[in-house]
């Protein structure tokens, strides 16, 4: 690893999955690389399979409150458009985030283990679905908060349990804990990017009971062309309330039951991370609290490397939250009706999904470097034409490796590392859903485009320092 002035490690790098040259190792045999801080722990013959069953849990569970959540998230500023309500409250929402990311993950997960913050805070989550049976601005908004609240703790324990766990199902296996965690954050996101799949499904089964029967110019007023003060052509069954409340009402109900299905599926099968050596973990990790953690978080900001990870981690939030409020209202709602968002994003999901678990291969045979060029053309051109009809494989890329590489390159410093990226991602996130209010299409696809250039040439830089240094690295060995 490369070190700093002041010398600390600097671990701006993200690994690929044969940098083993980079983890420490133990002691020369053959067992999981990069353990960094997780215990040495005995097991049964049958615990291989009870891991896998806890990783399928974590998904199944993350799967079902997402399948409310984020279905519900993308429908908000069509559902509650009066006076920007829905993109307010989301805004509000990752404003929450960015704040309990620095205090709260690390002091929830070691007062109530990390079992019960992730069942505590999916709760949460189930507070903004039970809102959307009254939506108002003094109800939504305060819902927000809670769910603003819940997420970064919710994420943090759930990226601790899978590092955690891939660590110890790595020393168990005898394999290379860097593919063990790639491999776990591929299958946990191909069950997390397909709950769009059945949540779209279910909204557009729900709300096609409901259609409209008038259609908007899309030439002239959908696609780039759309302002937030555009307004749809009306409908007559719009004037009727109490038709529109019992769709709204089924919706509701249904993802309501799905997030407190989530809490139930980690309540009754989830095993403690206790049993994986939790409390016996050792490094900052397991001490940062509070005021510590604020601290390291923006200790964690100044190393080179992540600074110039920074505005891609932006760009991931920002591009993220333009598909959830710009595509879905300013393509599909205006050009074909709200009852039709849920068939287009059911194509995103299952192509999301699918590229999950693409990626992780396919970067071990060909590098990073070719899929994030890829990946940051397709974002570029989209971008620049204005040609929403495909969203970017980087979205998918960029949140499976992102996350792995916090958990392969922070062992010691798993919750404020974890922390660090929810806060810059919901930064993202922010400024996405205010400039939804604010700004028309076209120069929000702009600012997409300078944010996303400005990321990639920091990730160039990195490339470039660390060819530099494999190859300083490999000349002094040949030398010796």
């Amino acid at each position: 690893m490369s070190v700093d002035k002041g010398g600390s490690v600097n671990p701006g790098f993200v690994p690929e999955e044969n940098d083993v040259d980079r983890l420490p190792s133990s002691g020369g045999e053959k067992t999981a690389v990069g353990t960094g801080n997780t215990p040495h722990m005995e097991y049964g013959p049958g615990e291989k399979v009870r891991m896998l069953k806890n990783l399928i849990v974590i998904c199944i569970a993350f799967m079902l409150l997402f399948t409310a959540f984020q279905s519900m998230a993308s429908l908000q500023n069509s559902l509650n458009n009066v006076d920007g309500l829905g993109t307010y409250s989301l805004s509000v929402l990752y404003g929450s985030l960015v704040v309990s990311s620095m205090f709260l993950p690390t002091f929830l997960i070691q007062k109530f283990t990390v079992k019960w913050t992730l069942s505590f805070a999916v709760f949460g989550y189930s507070v903004y679905i039970a809102a959307q049976f009254y939506a108002e601005f003094y109800t939504l908004i305060p819902a927000a908060v809670v769910v603003g609240i819940c997420a970064a703790p919710l994420w943090s324990a759930k990226c601790t349990y899978l590092t955690h766990l891939g660590h110890q199902y790595a020393e168990l296996v005898h394999d290379n804990s860097q593919v063990i965690i790639v491999r776990f954050f591929g299958v946990f996101f191909l069950f997390f990017q397909s709950a769009s799949v059945w949540g779209q499904l279910i909204s557009s089964a729900v709300l096609s009971q409901d259609t409209k029967n008038c259609t908007n110019d899309a030439s002239t007023m959908c696609g780039v062309k759309f302002c937030p003060d555009t307004e749809f052509c009306e409908d007559p069954k719009d004037d009727d309330d109490k038709e529109n409340n019992t769709t709204l009402y089924i919706l509701a109900s249904i993802y309501l039951a799905c997030s407190l299905a989530a809490v139930v599926v980690i309540v009754l099968l989830l095993d403690p991370l206790i049993r994986y050596g939790e409390r016996e973990r050792q490094g900052a990790a397991s001490t940062l609290t509070g005021k510590s953690l604020f601290i390291a978080t923006f200790r964690h900001m100044r190393k080179p490397y992540q600074i110039m990870l920074i505005p891609i981690t932006i760009w991931s939030g920002m591009e993220q939250g333009f598909f959830g409020a710009e595509f879905t209202t300013g393509w599909v709602d205006c050009a074909w009706g709200i009852e039709k968002i849920g068939y287009v994003l059911v194509c995103y999901g299952v192509c999301d999904a699918v590229a999950s678990v693409s990626f992780g291969p396919l970067i071990r045979y060909v590098g990073r470097l070719p899929i994030f060029i890829f990946g940051a053309a397709a974002s570029l051109s989209s971008s620049s034409h204005g040609r929403q009809i495909v969203k970017p494989p980087l979205s998918s890329s960029s949140s499976t490796q992102i996350n792995a590489f916090y958990g392969v390159i922070f062992p010691q410093d798993e919750e404020a590392a974890f922390s660090n990226y929810r806060l810059w991602e919901s930064v993202g996130f922010i400024l996405a859903y205010v400039f939804s209010n604010v700004l028309c299409v076209r120069p929000k696809l702009w600012i997409l485009v300078g944010v996303i250039t400005v990321g990639m040439a920091g990730y160039f830089i990195i490339e470039s320092k660390e060819f530099s240094r494999k190859k300083n690295d490999k000349n002094k060995k040949s030398i010796h």
